[in-house]
């Protein structure tokens, strides 16, 4: 059986294809239904994923678990395009929550938490996801995520807190402006992913008092807006998925002995736990 799976973000998407006991890692841009319809999600897997397949290669499932694919709108849109790309698999459409929880708990109970670039969390039972604590966006919420902290980068750079040291090595870093950056989280699209990329700026900068207080202040935030939220918190481990979580985990690991939870895993990305939850049926 050929299965093909996908752990979409919304800057990313990692695929793996299980072909004959062997995997085959693919990455391309990330789809969310969100900020792509059906034709550009198809376009884009005509472009980015289907060259990279084996040549000939039949699929049997898809198992597709993306940000934004949390409402059956949502869900169609994205199935609309793997079936008009891939006609005669099987696909299986669910939210990248869910593919988090089956990949850092298991069968286990647990809270399973994604940082990347948003952010969102669930209570997991072991089967099924009981509870979550609502995600609204990058604009509302996204507490924790790339773009909140891309933008706490963007506030002190704009309102001129960062001091003359973190000030340079900003404007050598990415020689831009008020106008464009304004632009580009108004005017252009994707602007989730734009905020995101500041990220980049927090991590080479770590041992600053300001970007550690960005760090400090936008990850609580997330512990203490969601985290705090579920009962089961103190009663089972809390596991983070991510490349902020995984960036950053220092200071996870800080927050969690401070709000005296038990800290589970901390995964870069859920692929690893994913092959493992399909790969043994």
């Amino acid at each position: 059986m050929n299965i093909l799976l996908a752990d979409s973000g919304s800057t990313k998407c990692e695929w793996c294809l299980l072909k004959n006991g062997r995997k085959k890692f693919i990455y391309t841009q990330g789809i969310s239904p969100y900020f792509l319809n059906t034709v550009q999600i198809q376009k884009l897997l005509e472009q980015e994923l289907l060259p990279l397949l084996p040549r000939q290669t039949v699929l049997d499932e898809i198992h597709f678990y993306g940000t934004g694919c949390n409402n059956p709108i949502s869900k169609r849109t994205v199935q609309k395009a793997l079936k008009k790309v891939f006609p005669a698999a099987s696909v299986h459409i669910d939210h990248d929550l869910m593919g988090a929880a089956l990949a850092l708990c298991g069968e286990s109970r647990g809270i399973a938490c994604i940082l990347g670039t948003g952010s969102n969390s669930c209570y997991f039972n072991g089967k099924r996801i009981v509870s979550n604590s609502p995600g609204l966006g990058y604009i509302l919420g996204d507490e924790g995520s790339g773009a909140y902290l891309g933008k706490k980068v963007l506030q002190y750079y704009l309102y001129h807190t960062f001091d003359e040291e973190l000030r340079y090595k900003f404007d050598a870093a990415y020689t831009t402006n008020r106008v464009e950056i304004l632009e580009n989280i108004y005017k252009k699209p994707l602007p989730n992913r734009y905020l995101a990329s500041f990220t980049m700026f927090l991590a080479e900068n770590r041992g600053h008092y300001m970007i550690e207080n960005i760090l400090e202040d936008g990850l609580n935030d997330f512990f203490f807006t969601h985290l705090c939220k579920y009962r089961e918190s103190w009663k089972y481990p809390i596991h983070f998925t991510g490349a902020v979580a995984f960036g950053f985990a220092d200071v996870i690991r800080e927050l969690m002995g401070t709000y005296e939870f038990e800290l589970g895993k901390i995964l870069k990305r859920p692929m690893d736990g994913l092959i493992h939850h399909h790969g043994r049926r």
